[in-house]
């Protein structure tokens, strides 16, 4: 083949390839970018391991808890059940009884709402029958019937209110009317109540019990639950319930001409308009809530031995926490009465629609208080590495009295020392760990016991019973004391 005939053959050749190759690259390019458009608007699928919960209760419909679920759910729980490697059991019923095995064997990360005999406090009966300076006296029937008419017979004037043991058939008795029938108790009236618009109400204040073994016990200060009668008391009318009993059909705030303009109009709490209101009529809110909270104290302090008892089939007792509504009542003078203290109490917005905010509130600083509601997103509970833990509590955060330390000398046998690094047990180091972290995460909540005290060295009435309180005045820097603190030794 000559020259002329192989540069034509180039030429074509060129011609039909060039091209051919550009739109090949060209196909190719389009097809990748294609596939890249692809990828990216295809949605993404992540299988995240989330903190799993689970529930129990005797009834399958659950819809009651719908708040516990939405709050869980925004915190980044899963619901699961109790196969799992769950991390927390939200029990709507007393769970040790029919779980007992299996949370006999609990590990240190998994959380429980209940502790084991709470209901020593939640029990009607048994907390009516206490002996309390908060509590109206009550009497068991037929146990105490004979103690009844002694005390009958030295107070002739008072009238008494005899229930069933759940609080159900209430009605009001004179001492001459009184039956002596099985599972009944009589307790007495609380004559002469505070009144607002003319209506009886009583106020349900939640608490939270963090530890039994020592006790911590934080009331929500957010807002508490007014629930008032339906009917205004006066005239009054033993036979008419709904003059002095607080039912299922209450009368709401927002339906209290005086009460609804704080609450409504201005946006106030319900305690804060109750507060504005008391305060229009001369007298001091802040001297009530000092005797709710003391009555509150005495209950936790008069169940506590008990309860720390029954804990002890359960291991140490860290897995547990306790949620209560007490309810309580006033008299005309502002003078407080223990009524009732409620396990598992009502979280349903159901009937009463805007208590939404009010119990979802209170859900939610619950499980910011007893470390449920995390700062660190992961996927359980429980402790991932150790610098995890220093990052959110070290030593040097719980460490106090740097100048009695000192002097100690590693002198674990004086109990003031026993505070000091050295003379850590792991026992004591759980208790001020779990104490700071409380501390640090209650937001809305305000710990009642044990109280705070402005002090910087031990006094000989800081000790009864072999336990040591020692707490802080929240006007001292973390440099002086890092936290408010419980132990028991």
């Amino acid at each position: 083949m000559n020259i002329k005939m192989k540069t034509v053959l180039k030429i074509i050749l060129s011609s039909i390839m060039g091209p051919l190759i550009f739109y090949g690259i060209l196909f190719i390019y389009l097809r990748y970018q294609t596939n890249l458009r692809h990828l990216f608007e295809r949605p993404m699928i992540i299988n995240e391991t989330r903190p799993k919960f689970w529930i129990y209760a005797k009834s399958n419909d659950t819809g009651y808890l719908k708040h516990v679920y939405t709050v869980l759910q925004r915190l980044g729980f899963q619901k699961s059940n109790n196969e799992s490697d769950w991390d927390l059991l939200w029990a709507h019923d007393y769970p040790f009884r029919v779980l007992s095995e299996s949370l006999k064997k609990l590990l240190q990360h998994q959380r429980i709402n209940h502790f084991p005999g709470c209901g020593y406090i939640t029990n009607k009966v048994d907390l009516s029958t206490s002996r309390g300076q908060y509590i109206p006296m009550a009497f068991k029937m037929p146990e105490d019937q004979q103690a009844f008419l002694d005390y009958a017979r030295s107070n002739p004037t008072k009238r008494f209110v005899q229930k069933l043991n759940d609080h159900r058939g209430i009605r009001i008795r004179g001492s001459s009317d009184v039956n002596f029938t099985a599972d009944t108790f009589i307790q007495e009236f609380i004559e002469q109540p505070f009144l607002v618009d003319g209506y009886k109400f009583d106020i349900g204040v939640y608490t939270v019990i963090t530890s039994v073994d020592p006790l911590r016990v934080y009331v929500y200060k957010g807002d508490v639950l007014f629930r008032f009668c339906p009917v205004k008391y006066y005239p009054f009318d033993p036979e008419i319930l709904d003059k002095y009993v607080v039912g299922d059909d209450y009368l709401p705030i927002w339906n209290v001409p005086s009460l609804k303009k704080y609450y409504t109009e201005l946006g106030f709490s319900m305690k804060d308009s109750f507060d504005a209101y008391v305060r229009e009529r001369g007298k001091d809110p802040m001297k009530t809530w000092d005797r709710v909270y003391d009555a509150i104290r005495e209950v936790a302090l008069m169940k506590e031995m008990q309860i720390r008892e029954v804990s002890k089939r359960f291991g140490n007792g860290r897995n547990f926490f306790e949620l209560v509504r007490f309810d309580l009542a006033l008299d005309e003078d502002l003078n407080v009465y223990m009524m009732e203290g409620n396990m598992s109490p009502n979280l349903s917005s159901a009937h009463y629609p805007p208590n939404q905010l009010l119990y979802e509130q209170v859900i939610f600083n619950t499980f910011a208080l007893v470390g449920i509601a995390k700062r660190i997103r992961k996927e359980s509970l429980r402790m991932r590495n150790k610098a995890e833990e220093e990052m959110e509590i070290a030593n040097k955060n719980i460490v106090v009295l740097p100048e009695l330390c000192k002097k100690c000398h590693n002198d674990c046998f004086r109990i003031e020392c026993q505070l000091c690094r050295p003379c850590f047990t792991s026992e004591t180091k759980v208790i001020l760990m779990q104490s700071y972290l409380e501390h640090q995460n209650r937001m809305d909540f305000q710990r009642i016991f044990p109280p705070s005290i402005v002090s910087h060295v031990f006094s000989s009435n800081c000790l009864d019973s072999n336990q040591i309180y020692f707490f802080t005045d929240e006007r001292y820097n973390a440099e002086e004391l890092h936290t408010e603190k419980s132990i028991t030794y």
